[in-house]
């Protein structure tokens, strides 16, 4: 089963329901959810989608609400931030601090091959495969299609 890291303009179109955008995000937390793939994010993801969301109109108990469905049935997982990751984000050419905790929490998880964000010129430095929506639902659709 392929591992992806969400980023957060990914989970935040599809919990905001952001148009034009949240059409291929809940396809891929479809996908997360009938475990065709598995999905990580991170805590500081997950934290500033409670920022976000609460600026955008969400009580406490509707945020909280969304993060026990994302973490319990549609079967995400954290991709860990620890000290190593931390060094290794200090110590990068990203030039965005918060994308380089993304990127090296994902590349420390053996499992995660792909991250997935709208924002893809912000992980060009990343050694893992990085796609937008749209890229990962095509690919993902041809691949499915190849093994049948």
């Amino acid at each position: 089963m392929k591992a992806i890291l969400l980023d957060s303009d990914i989970i935040l179109d599809a919990m905001a329901n952001r148009e034009p955008f949240s059409k291929e995000a809940i396809q891929i937390l479809e996908l997360c959810e009938k475990k065709e793939i598995h999905g990580y994010t991170t805590p500081v993801i997950l934290s500033n989608l409670y920022y976000l969301l609460r600026r955008l109109g969400m009580s406490h108990q509707q945020v909280q609400s969304h993060f026990r469905n994302l973490l319990t049935n549609i079967l995400f997982d954290i991709a860990i931030i620890d000290k190593k990751t931390i060094l290794s984000a200090l110590d990068s050419n990203f030039n965005d601090f918060e994308d380089a905790l993304q990127n090296f929490s994902a590349e420390q998880h053996n499992k995660i091959s792909i991250i997935i964000t709208r924002n893809t010129k912000d992980y060009q430095k990343s050694a893992l495969t990085v796609m937008s929506p749209i890229e990962f639902l095509k690919m993902f659709s041809f691949n499915k299609a190849k093994k049948k």
